[in-house]
């Protein structure tokens, strides 16, 4: 006779449907569908390019959506508010942030980040506050970081920081701390650091690149020719390339990811020669996404590109051998969906070694 009580019976019947509908569920294409739908468009008759004498474009229906606010997002805001700590999500206003931050416990994402909210350059197409002199650092941000992280119950967790010209390491020392404290609280942690370029700096980049991370992120941004407009002046194409392609040749088992937005004037050429430059320098993982002008004073935007163009760069993105590629209009460097496919990647790459 089973021992087994009617209740534990149902538990287990609706774990295995679970679990058959986690077997039988969405690939990557779903999760950016449920971004903004693979749909021409076709219908939209207002205009998509800027052109000489205009002000501004209006913005299509793709990109009009509502921010969720999940019943952790109140929660999560108030955890980081007590531990003094800032997002990239906030500063950067970011569009997903209802939905990463909205996630139920396990899925919640916020990309942490580090070295305060005030950067030393000032890229054209970025909100966050600017100075030659930010405050200094606070040296207890490190086991904070891990501290809250910790008590999320995250199980993957994506840093980032500002730019630190003003320090003599560019604050390579400060972030690999903050990695090393992160795995000391949870070491099954897995983690993904944004990464500054340290103006080229190959020992700064080998600090971070060796503190025991899982995914090396510097984004590209955009196509070489348009570099100098859209970034600072410090941050140059071929150094973003060379910065990855070093952080590879000291740890050759990690997973590196850049991002690209589209929408700056760039053309379809440019695009692709810039993606095959990332495959050769053995990036693993690209994100596509549209551009939106945070304020008036930053870039205006000169293209509204088409969430079936955005299709067209995920097939090229799989024909070039990217291992993970995200394209979609509201897609960012550091979307949740990403995380749940890049983290895959990391557990494969780890069991091969």
């Amino acid at each position: 006779m089973s021992t087994k009580t009617k209740p534990d019976q149902a538990q287990t019947t609706k774990i295995q449907e679970f679990k058959s509908k986690v077997e039988e569920g969405p690939d990557l294409g779903d999760f950016i569908a449920g971004v903004v739908p693979r749909e021409d468009n076709t219908d939209y008759e207002g205009k998509l390019k800027l052109e000489k004498g205009d002000k501004r474009l209006r913005l299509p229906p793709w990109l009009k959506t509502e921010i969720p606010m999940g019943k952790n997002f109140s929660q999560l805001k108030k955890d980081l508010r007590g531990l003094k700590l800032s997002t990239v999500c906030e500063e950067a206003r970011c569009p997903n942030i209802g939905e990463c931050w909205g996630g139920e416990k396990g899925t919640a994402t916020a990309t942490i980040m580090l070295m305060g909210d005030t950067c030393t350059r000032g890229c054209r197409f970025c909100s966050v506050k600017t100075a030659r002199a930010p405050p200094p650092l606070d040296m207890d941000e490190p086991k904070n970081t891990a501290v809250a992280v910790a008590q999320w119950g995250l199980d993957y967790v994506v840093l980032t920081s500002v730019d630190r010209d003003d320090l003599p390491d560019a604050g390579a020392a400060h972030i690999a701390e903050t990695i090393r404290q992160l795995k000391l609280e949870k070491p099954s942690l897995l983690v993904e650091c944004l990464s500054p370029d340290f103006a080229g700096n190959e020992s700064c980049v080998e600090a971070v690149a060796s503190s025991g991370l899982d995914v090396f992120a510097h984004n590209i941004e955009t196509v070489e020719r348009l570099t100098p407009f859209v970034r600072d002046p410090r941050a140059k194409y071929r150094q973003t390339l060379a910065v990855l392609a070093h952080s590879k040749k000291v740890s050759p088992g990690l997973v590196t990811k850049t991002s690209i937005m589209l929408g700056l004037g760039e053309k379809d050429e440019e695009v692709r020669t810039t993606m095959e430059e990332l495959r050769n320098v053995g990036v693993d993982c690209l994100t596509l996404g549209q551009y939106m002008q945070p304020t008036k004073r930053h870039l205006k935007v000169q293209e509204y590109v088409t969430p079936a163009k955005f299709a067209m760069w995920e097939q090229v993105g799989k024909e070039l051998g990217f291992l993970y590629t995200a394209s979609g209009p509201l897609v960012r460097s550091s979307y949740k969906a990403g995380e749940f496919f890049i983290k895959n990647i990391v557990i494969n790459k780890k069991q091969q070694e």
